[in-house]
């Protein structure tokens, strides 16, 4: 299983990706994985060190005779994003990834593979511990956090780092040069509700829309896959007008940087009308299908008789609820004007969740324009206030402005062509890469960003190719031999 995975090529890669594997690492959960990092700079003899927000940071001195080339800091995030199918057992805390092969790809039996950002990682990992490779002054900066607040950019300070160029090694095509992405902002919305009484002459049932691909809410949000929160809220909105239905609770998404898979919720409808409710779901159930028939072959929607719930979601904050999450924006808002096929502006609406008298509403927006991105804040913000809910912003962090006459970018370009008789397509990428938050702090770095070609992150369908990473390996060897001098 796992171990299969130390037999590909290259196997110095390979080693170290195994090993992050098998070390728990979900955002907020890291402590394991910064220990292991500041063990393995220190076993190599490298100055290492853990900064105040959890960062790890690691030195390697020039190779003789490259003493006179700029700096480079390598740059990834020790955390993963913890997804799994619903069926799977898994506990992020202590279970390990059973990483296994597919043909051309590595995957995982049933949960994320952590290949975002373990490969970046795996490979600095391996420049550190190369005894024959060229190379000048290489500092590692392991960030923390990515995933759930970019906590370990946003803690770095400005006088830890003393390269010159930024090589962030968190992008997921191989043959392709990022000099830009997108800024981000976290929208929370909350309903208060008064729990009622349930009564007399109702039904009660379970209600699962599962299935769905999910995945990267930047990067997979071109895909026009389904979202299980507006899928499930539009069958409840119908519902509601039709069947007199009644919500107890609702729960959808997990996470807010990962399309939401799955939905749940638990409603009555009057004993008379149960019938007709149940043969609803599986109607509404064809319309999905034929709806996403190419992008959701794998969704399923499922009604289920239960108990009676002990309290219903009055009826005024329902309707609110229901209506607000049916006009809420959602998906591709914009496509760049200045890069074909890339997404400008977009919004996740990630989770719905109820309980102790509130319901939370998180999404997340993005964009690479900022007045765009403040237009969809106040869009956003306008339909949950018109609904009565209560709307704030944070977690804010900026984009990454292109830079067409980096330094970095030429050398990288022309040694890619050189190696592989390919000019490499340059391109900016519709997520929250680091840079932005990292050039803030110092604005002298030369920053790009680069990887191997990893495929629907954020979601147990994520891969990364194996033959990308022996590329990724070989052109990152052959950069740091070619960084510019002094």
């Amino acid at each position: 299983m796992s171990k299969e995975i130390l037999n590909l090529e290259p196997k110095v890669i390979w080693k170290h990706f195994y090993s992050l594997t098998q070390i728990p690492r979900p955002s907020k959960h890291e402590d394991k994985i910064q220990e292991f990092m500041v063990n393995f700079g220190n076993s190599l003899g490298l100055e290492t060190f853990k900064d105040e927000v959890g960062n790890v940071i690691i030195r390697k001195p020039a190779t003789p005779g490259m003493e006179n080339r700029k700096g480079v800091v390598l740059q990834g995030h020790l955390d993963m994003v913890p997804q799994k199918n619903s069926d799977k057992k898994h506990d992020w805390t202590k279970d390990p990834i059973d990483a296994l092969i597919d043909g051309e790809w590595v995957t995982a039996d049933g949960t994320t593979l952590g290949a975002d950002n373990g490969m970046g990682v795996a490979a600095t990992m391996s420049v550190l511990e190369a005894k024959n490779m060229v190379h000048g002054p290489v500092e590692a900066l392991f960030t923390c956090d990515e995933e759930t607040g970019m906590t370990g950019a946003f803690g770095l300070k400005a006088d830890v780092l003393k390269g010159d160029i930024l090589i962030n090694m968190d992008s997921e095509d191989e043959g392709e040069l990022y000099i830009g992405c997108a800024g981000g902002t976290n929208a929370n919305a909350e309903f208060t509700y008064t729990p009622e009484a349930v009564p007399a002459g109702l039904k009660a049932y379970n209600l699962s829309l599962t299935g769905l691909k999910g995945g990267h809410s930047g990067v997979d949000i071109p895909l026009q896959r389904g979202n299980s929160n507006k899928l499930l809220n539009r069958f409840l909105r119908s519902a509601t007008a039709k069947f007199n239905l009644r919500l107890a609770s609702v729960e959808g998404g997990s996470l807010r940087n990962a399309i939401p898979r799955e939905s749940f919720a638990t409603v009555v409808v009057p004993t008379d009308k149960a019938a007709e409710f149940e043969a609803a779901v599986p109607a509404c159930f064809a319309v999905f299908k034929a709806e996403l028939e190419k992008t959701e072959p794998f969704m399923t929607f499922k009604v289920e008789e239960t108990n009676l719930p002990e309290k219903l979601i009055d009826q005024t904050t329902q309707m609110a609820l229901m209506n607000a999450v049916y006009a809420c924006p959602n998906g591709v808002m914009r496509w760049s004007d200045s890069m074909e096929g890339l997404v400008e502006t977009s919004n996740n609406l990630a989770i719905v969740k109820s309980g102790n008298g509130t319901i939370k509403v998180l999404t997340l927006i993005r964009s690479s324009v900022d007045s765009a991105k403040e237009d969809l804040e106040n869009m956003i913000e306008s339909v949950f206030q018109s609904a009565g809910a209560k709307i704030h912003f944070d977690g804010q962090y900026p984009g990454w402005k292109p830079n067409t006459d980096s330094p970095i970018l030429k050398a990288m370009s022309d040694i890619y062509n050189n190696k592989y008789g390919i000019v490499p397509k340059v391109t900016a990428i519709h997520a929250g890469l680091e840079c932005g938050l990292l050039g803030g702090v110092y604005p002298n770095w030369d920053m790009i960003s680069f990887g191997p070609t990893i495929r629907f992150p954020h979601s147990p369908d994520e891969k990364v190719n194996i033959e990308s990473v022996q590329k990724f390996w070989d052109f990152t060897v052959e950069t740091l031999k070619n960084i510019p001098k002094k």
